[in-house]
């Protein structure tokens, strides 16, 4: 089956342990959240799968071959890191054309297409790139390689709401009119959600959650009103967390929701909080 296979991955930086047996897999034709916050391991993940970084343990293997030292198998993956690697005297058009000698299904048409749409000026030198215009052209760029695993680290760091909507926007277009593997790490929950179909989430080096986002989001409920109420109802319930403000209680609840009384008021899961209250570092969790 083609897919990114992770197998007890464990990355050590003399003291910091960034990874931690880390066993998950990345399906075809599926866009993904790697997400987590600041700090937990997701570009270190990142960069392993590339062999940017070697781990301490652990093997990536990449449509069941091995990517260490492989170039062969590295030419299905393209990363867009946070950080930029790319010559900082070097034009924008310059790199376009240089990926495209190495790539070879590169889309340099698309790629100056979407410069345009982004009004990104192909003539200006990476180094006078502004920090939201350098994530523009460096996504531009992953998402013209038009390899068969596209990784996007951060891609929307230093972009405007009209941009981080835009490019969304794009990597879907792009995404149902040549299905691949994508995926996106980020601590941007919200805005992401709408986009995404499976979701990984890395904390403290280790994987909390794999799953799809319908089935999150589907695993149970949020539950809203008077505090007492909301005790009263939740109790010997199967209850995620719990967050009060005023005299209000949200609590986020595992299951179905039965019996709910007409003081209080049910909703959906939302991933977002979802996604803070199991990051929060209470014990168990």
């Amino acid at each position: 089956m083609k897919m990114i296979e992770i197998k007890s991955l464990t990355k050590d930086y003399k003291n910091v342990r960034a990874l931690d047996n880390v066993t998950l897999t990345f399906e075809e034709n599926k866009i993904y959240g790697l997400l987590g916050r600041n700090g937990v391991g997701k570009s270190t993940l990142l960069n392993i799968i590339t062999d940017k970084v070697f781990p301490s343990q652990g093997e990536v293997l990449v449509d069941g071959e091995k990517v260490s030292n492989n170039d062969e198998v590295l030419g299905k993956m393209f990363l867009m890191n946070e950080k930029n690697y790319y010559p900082e005297s070097m034009k924008v058009y310059e790199i376009f054309n240089w990926t495209n000698e190495f790539y070879p299904d590169f889309d340099l048409v698309s790629a100056f297409e979407l410069a345009d749409k982004f009004k990104l000026n192909t003539k200006s030198k990476v180094k006078a790139l502004s920090t939201g215009y350098a994530s523009i052209f460096k996504a531009i760029v992953a998402l013209c390689s038009n390899t068969k695993y596209i990784l996007l680290d951060e891609p929307v760091l230093g972009l405007d709401a009209n941009h981080r909507d835009l490019l969304y926007k794009v990597i879907l277009d792009r995404y149902a009119n040549n299905p691949k593997t994508i995926i996106i790490s980020t601590h941007l929950i919200e805005e992401v959600s709408s986009v995404i179909e499976e979701i990984v989430i890395i904390h403290n080096g280790k994987v909390l959650l794999q799953d799809s986002c319908e089935n999150v989001l589907s695993s149970g409920y949020t539950i809203t009103g008077k505090i007492q109420d909301v005790d009263e109802y939740i109790d010997g319930k199967d209850v995620i967390s719990t967050e009060t403000f005023g005299g209000l209680k949200n609590a986020y609840v595992k299951g179905k929701p039965q019996n709910v009384p007409s003081s209080l008021e049910v909703s959906k899961l939302d991933l977002q909080k979802l996604f803070i209250q199991l990051t929060n570092d209470k014990e168990g969790i």
